[in-house]
């Protein structure tokens, strides 16, 4: 998974307001409350977002907190997502490069946790006013009833579409079923000459067609593999049905992802199953018409429900951080996770706050893709927050390659994949 302001004087009033506390890592002393003026630290930051379409505005955040914290030095690195999970459990367990602090998915958090790699904030003056936190991103930081770590951003998917190629076809709503999108595409190919719709093939991409049809991956409390099922298999073949029937683009070989965004963004393609991350770079695309152009609706559903995925971000600590940095790397993501940040970064990106209070400021209150995207979020699927959930996406990308490029039965790959997560993942549990 990938991701204007009017001004950012807010946050620096915001940032005076900031204390550090005690960060109550289980082998370790707690930092005291500092004088924001007086901490000095060295720290290393990890941002796991597009660089071009959301590094600029995380980069303009530290500026801001550099005006309250002049001596906390952020070592700002961008680290391509897709290297980020494996580059810091090579370097935590190696005890050396590991950053002091990361920008981590969500499925990832359990994880390192479980591993002993990040450090435990229950005591901390994060999580003081942790029930701004929505529960549900907040719920992805907690692992063996600790916390390691607190909401950045959320997300879920969305069906995103061009207002105008709509208009041009004579659709005047968005699709609610699966079915309605085969006939949209249909019309628009016909009255428009544009396609339809593109889906990534990508395992993320096609969970909405699992959840769809009541489908999920594990079942985590019955410690039982069921991404196999019939239902998953029903909602696969949809998305197969939508390639096969040309309703939907048949995704190339090489960067499926990035060569749906560029028909989209040139007005090539009508539909598009994505998230609020890309709202920026569709905003920016010369070729798109502006963000008035573009529609947002809940992802369609097939027999039993819509349903899509949570997805998103969290800060985090790296627990091999020396004792002395820690006050610092609290005032920092303290900072970067405050709802005055987050409404920035609302702003500026069209990227989704974790904390209510955030929504009630007025830059985020008054933003109509924001708007659209609350209900997408409010009606999205939990993922089972598991140590292995990091770990489910490779072989779902697999499958994904192999049913919807290469046209294999979806029975058989999704076979494939729940022997992968026996064998590899998931060993304890038993197979359906």
């Amino acid at each position: 998974m990938r991701r204007t302001a009017r001004g950012i004087a807010v946050l620096a009033s915001a940032a005076i307001a900031l204390a550090v506390a005690a960060c109550g890592n289980d082998a370790t002393e707690a930092p005291q409350k500092t004088d924001p003026a007086a901490l000095s630290a060295e720290l290393t930051w990890w941002d796991t977002s597009d660089p071009a379409n959301e590094g600029p505005a995380y980069k303009q955040l530290i500026a801001d907190f550099n005006k309250t914290y002049p001596n906390v030095k952020i070592n700002y690195q961008s680290v391509p997502f897709g290297e980020a999970q494996n580059k810091f459990k090579t370097a935590a367990a190696a005890k050396s490069g590991a950053p002091d602090i990361l920008r981590a998915e969500v499925a990832w958090v359990p994880e390192f946790a479980s591993l002993g790699y990040l450090y435990n904030l229950d005591g901390s003056e994060l999580l003081a006013d942790e029930s701004d936190f929505f529960a549900t991103p907040m719920s992805s930081n907690k692992f063996d009833g600790k916390t390691y770590g607190v909401p950045q951003v959320t997300d879920s998917l969305a069906l995103m579409y061009n207002k105008k190629i709509f208009a041009d076809a004579g659709i005047t709503e968005a699709p609610k079923t699966w079915a309605d999108v085969k006939t949209a595409a249909e019309t628009i190919k016909a009255k428009t000459k544009k396609d339809g719709l593109f889906i990534n093939a990508g395992g993320y991409f096609l969970l909405p067609f699992i959840y769809g049809e009541g489908g999920d991956l594990v079942d985590a409390a019955g410690k039982k593999i069921v991404v196999n099922s019939e239902a998953n298999v029903a909602g696969i073949k949809v998305a197969a049905d939508l390639v096969k029937s040309g309703a939907a683009v048949k995704p190339p070989a090489n960067d499926s992802y990035g060569t749906m965004m560029t028909l989209f963004k040139e007005q090539k393609v009508a539909m598009i199953i994505n998230g609020p991350w890309e709202v920026n770079n569709v905003r920016n695309a010369p070729a798109f018409g502006g963000i008035d152009n573009l529609g947002v609706a809940a992802v369609p559903s097939g027999s039993a429900k819509a349903g899509a995925p949570v997805g998103g971000h969290n800060y985090v600590l790296w627990s091999g951080m020396p004792q002395e940095k820690a006050a610092a790397a609290i005032a920092f993501v303290k900072f970067m996770s405050s709802a005055q940040s987050q409404a920035f970064l609302a702003d500026k990106l069209g990227v989704l706050p974790t904390r209510q209070s955030a929504y009630q400021i007025d830059s985020v209150k008054n933003n109509a893709i924001i708007a659209a995207f609350q209900p997408v979020v409010a009606s999205a699927v939990a993922r089972p927050w598991i140590p292995e959930g990091g770990q489910f996406f490779g072989p779902l990308d697999t499958m994904a390659t192999e049913v919807l490029i290469q046209g294999k039965d979806p029975k058989g790959s999704l076979d494939a994949v729940a022997n992968k997560y026996k064998t590899e993942v998931v060993k304890d549990y038993s197979a359906s």
